[in-house]
């Protein structure tokens, strides 16, 4: 039976042509989408530890450095000397505590014998105590003095690149000085995102089941690469963690992901698209989403009979990720529902089903278009003098 608005579209009107598609059993990933910035792994801002003149940079602007490689030099004279004295002034308090020990055993001696009372043997005993209370103390000069003397020699802390350099050779800088360079370890690199408060559940559950893919989705290059190469896939990482609370401002949260980066694709400070898989449903039935109509009795889709007339079926959906849309309940795997050409469908109209549209086989080669003059029914042949 028709359904009573089948009118002049209905058994014995004029078929309607119609594309279709076939419902499907198959696996639908979940997918989550949020816009994301990048972050260098770890940022260093190198600024001096001692005041000084700058006597040498060793590095270039924009290089890759290892941790550990020096970057720029200080004047180390002044730091030197104070080395030098200090190391000077423990070897002198070392010669007094050796003669200080020296007259404790002669006292020690005389004691015994009745030559010298018990106070000049303890006032000695305290003398030789504190000498090696001095000694201690100049032992912590010179390390010290080291640590002065080491920190005019400045060294990258991480592998990572430089940046721009702020002070130049000849400036005198201190601690309290702006920086003279950034260091930026980009790989590999961080990339910060949030998602609405909603998408907690299913993360949580994404990250207790296992690592989570995140997925960097570039835009296109709108210059072609050099050797006419595809682009290479977008990046991919891991999500690492989701921040402790929800930005009660938004109803948000944030979470982080980090990536290899090898490629160095992915920059500092730079905006990405995040494309985050944190379920798959199995064994789902599933249709596109251009076959869902919507009415005021809620989505809809018309299925093609066996008869070529079609039958307006209500659907009860599930998840709806990209282009398909999972149908609960409504349909069968094998039905045929119509994707295009619903528009001018009612319940029980005959359909026309057009083959999908494939390109002919030769359109695929390029061809030389033919000179005007042989487009009539002459038999093909080289055209007429050289190409211009």
């Amino acid at each position: 039976g028709f359904g009573p608005n089948g009118g002049p579209r209905g058994r014995g009107g004029p078929a309607v042509p119609v594309s279709t598609a076939t419902a499907t059993v198959g696996d639908v990933p979940i997918m989550l989408d949020a816009l994301g910035t990048v972050q260098a792994f770890n940022t260093i801002t190198i600024v001096p530890q001692v005041t000084g003149r700058i006597t040498e940079v060793t590095f270039t602007e924009g290089q890759e450095v290892r941790s550990g490689d020096v970057l720029v030099r200080l004047d180390p004279r002044a730091y030197q000397a104070a080395l030098d004295q200090a190391i000077a002034t423990k070897a002198q308090h070392e010669a007094q505590l050796a003669n200080a020990r020296l007259d404790l055993q002669r006292y020690a001696t005389l004691v015994r014998g009745q030559g010298a009372s018990q106070q000049t043997l303890d006032t000695q005993r305290a003398a030789v105590a504190q000498l090696e209370a001095q000694v201690q103390y100049d032992q912590a000069t010179i390390e010290n003095a080291q640590v002065q003397l080491d920190y005019t020699v400045i060294r990258s802390p991480v592998d990572g690149r430089v940046g721009l350099r702020q002070v130049d050779i000849g400036n005198l800088v201190q601690s309290s000085s702006s920086g003279i360079v950034t260091v930026t370890q980009i790989r590999p690199i961080n990339v910060t995102f949030t998602l609405p408060q909603q998408s907690l559940p299913t993360v949580m559950q994404a990250i207790a089941a296992g690592p989570v893919q995140v997925e960097a989705r570039l835009p296109e290059p709108a210059i072609p690469r050099a050797d006419r190469t595809a682009a290479p896939a977008n990046p991919t990482g891991t999500l690492v963690t989701l921040d402790n609370q929800v930005d009660q401002a938004t109803g948000t949260i944030r979470l982080k992901a980090v990536f290899a980066n090898d490629d160095e694709r992915l920059w500092p400070g730079a905006f990405v698209n995040i494309r985050l898989q944190v379920a798959m449903l199995s064994g789902v039935n599933t249709i596109p989403l251009v076959a869902v109509q919507r009415g005021p009795d809620g989505p809809y889709a018309f299925v093609v009979q066996a008869d070529n007339t079609v039958e307006q079926r209500p659907l009860v959906l599930g998840i709806i990720s990209g282009t398909q849309a999972v149908v609960q309940r409504g349909l069968r795997p094998g039905d045929r529902v119509v994707t295009s050409g619903a528009l001018r469908l009612t319940a029980g109209a005959t359909v026309q089903v057009a083959e999908p549209v494939r390109p002919p086989a030769e359109a695929v080669q390029p061809r030389r278009r033919r000179p005007q003059q042989q487009q009539g029914g002459a038999p093909p042949g080289p055209p007429p003098g050289p190409p211009r």
